[in-house]
């Protein structure tokens, strides 16, 4: 008899739905596995700990971003609304899940968690670097030392901003983006 086949996406998928319903915390391969109709054997190829789940997540948001940066509209814009638009896409693609993004988070920040803490920081600066090439930043030095250095500061505010406030209006959330992006050396860098 032959094993039923199954995707990374529909491990993930069936791993966020779970978590829904139960919480990241009490979230278990086996629970996903037995959703599936499978062994734990047909999960370990794709995620081989429950980590790498939420990295796939954020992988997922990051494909969103880079998508919407195809976008024909994208590259008339000013670099302020270029990088608004494509946080926005990013944080569009985790909106059906936020509750669980968030818990993820938090499971990363536990204490005896010393290893994915360190795996997040890596993460944060992936996603900042995607973020600015889907924007087409062309800072180079200083100037983009700084640049990422205030952009992954813009990115963590908003990001901590968005799982704590669900049911802000988009527009009250997108306008507290664009001041951020528009505040002082930021800007500056910015307008060149």
């Amino acid at each position: 008899m032959k094993k039923p086949t199954i995707t990374a996406q529909q491990i993930l998928d069936t791993a966020l739905r779970l978590a829904d319903a139960c919480g990241w915390e009490r979230l278990h391969l086996f629970d996903v596995a037995a959703q599936l109709g499978v062994g734990l054997d047909a999960i370990a190829p794709h995620y081989r700990e429950k980590d790498q789940l939420v990295e796939a997540w954020f992988d997922r948001a990051d494909q969103a971003l880079l998508a919407r940066a195809k976008a024909a509209d994208l590259s008339a814009l000013e670099p302020d609304r270029r990088l608004e638009e494509l946080l926005v896409a990013w944080l569009d693609s985790l909106a059906a899940h936020r509750a669980v993004t968030g818990q993820m988070l938090l499971y990363k920040l536990e204490p005896g968690h010393i290893h994915l803490q360190l795996r997040g920081l890596l993460r944060i600066s992936r996603t900042v670097q995607w973020w600015r090439e889907a924007a087409q930043r062309q800072t180079l030095h200083l100037a983009r030392i700084t640049e990422e250095s205030l952009l992954t500061g813009v990115y963590l505010r908003s990001f901590v901003h968005w799982l704590r406030h669900p049911a802000e209006d988009p527009a009250e959330f997108r306008a507290l983006l664009r001041r951020q992006l528009r505040c002082g050396p930021l800007w500056l860098l910015l307008r060149q």
